[in-house]
This record gives structure tokens, C-alpha cells and sequence, in this order.
């Protein structure tokens, strides 16, 4: 098996563990197997243009298609947004990294792009949507519009000690969240 097709194996393994049950964000491989393109939802918070109004107004279902072309890792994922948004870093495509690293996880860019959505990160300065980004820098004071924690916090299983263990039934094993 060549380098590519483990690298994808172990992208979709990892985007299994990282997102199964996530409760702001769903992804379900589209083709290929080894998946080589996925379809993100996202339910958290971000803004579209109004068409009545032509004004910013709240979205919370944003949908994302990831395709992983021919030359990936060596080349950034293709990601580009299905759905209506505002946002300066948005346009044909999504801008998720002006430098991008063989290294970078699939599951980091999923994070990042829910990070954008949200305007907890954005570039004006490098903006494929200049309107957007003049909004942005006129309103940071309402920015960010979401504040949704993506990472999930990682699950310490507190094995009770013998005694204890001797009280309680299995079905009251505790498990504490960092």
C-alpha cells in the first residue's frame, strides 16, 4: 500500500473517532475507499446575506464538501461551501491556510473551517469575499457570532479501587471529563 492510500486510511479513521457523536458537527465520506471526499456539517453559528435585506443575518446549518485531490497530502484538501455565508475567507472555495503542511490532519482543517464559520478565526486581510471582510473589520465588536467549543475534551476513565469497586455495581463505573 502506498504512502497516499495510508494517509487517507488514517484520515478516515481519525475523523470516525474524532466526530462520531460530535454534537456540532457530522462528516459522512461521499466516494472512494479510502474516502477521498466527505461532506461536514456544521450547527454552530455563523452569518448570510439576507436576500430581502442584504444585511448579515445568523445561520446555523453550514454544509462543507472536502475533496482530497490527486496530490494530497503534499496539497491542501479542496473545501468549498455548499451553503450561503458572509465571510471574508469564503468564496468559490474556502481559504483554510495560506501555507499548508503534509502534516496538518484532516480533522485540524474540519476544526478550523467550524472555527471560520463561527468568526473565531478570520483573515480581512486576505479576504476572497472584500465585502465581508470590510463588515468584519467594521463590527468586531459583535464578533465572534458563535462560540461553540469544537474539540472535544478527551475522556479520563477513573478505574475505582478495589474497595470501592466491591460497593458499587459495574454500571456505576465513573468517568470524569478533563
Amino acid at each position: 500500500m502506498n504512502a497516499r492510500l495510508r494517509r487517507l486510511y488514517a484520515d478516515y479513521q481519525q475523523l470516525r473517532d474524532d466526530f462520531t457523536g460530535h454534537p456540532y458537527i457530522a462528516v459522512r465520506p461521499l466516494q472512494g475507499n479510502p474516502p477521498e471526499a466527505y461532506e461536514v456539517v456544521y450547527r454552530v453559528r455563523g452569518l448570510a446575506l439576507d436576500d430581502r435585506t442584504n444585511r448579515p443575518v445568523v445561520r446555523t446549518d453550514h454544509r462543507v464538501k472536502i475533496y482530497l485531490q490527486r496530490d494530497y497530502p503534499r496539497e491542501k484538501p479542496k473545501c468549498v461551501l455548499t451553503t450561503p455565508i458572509f465571510h471574508p475567507n469564503f468564496g468559490s472555495y474556502i481559504c483554510i491556510d495560506d501555507y499548508w503542511a503534509a502534516g496538518e490532519t484532516l480533522s485540524d482543517v474540519i476544526i478550523q473551517i467550524g472555527q471560520m464559520i463561527q468568526y473565531q478565526n478570520y483573515n480581512p486581510k486576505s479576504p476572497l469575499n472584500p465585502v465581508a471582510a470590510r463588515w468584519a473589520v467594521q463590527n468586531e465588536h459583535v464578533l465572534p457570532v458563535g462560540n461553540a467549543e469544537l474539540y472535544q475534551p478527551e475522556v479520563d476513565i477513573d478505574f475505582l479501587s478495589e474497595s470501592r469497586t466491591q460497593r458499587k455495581s459495574q454500571d456505576d463505573i465513573e468517568i470524569e471529563l478533563m
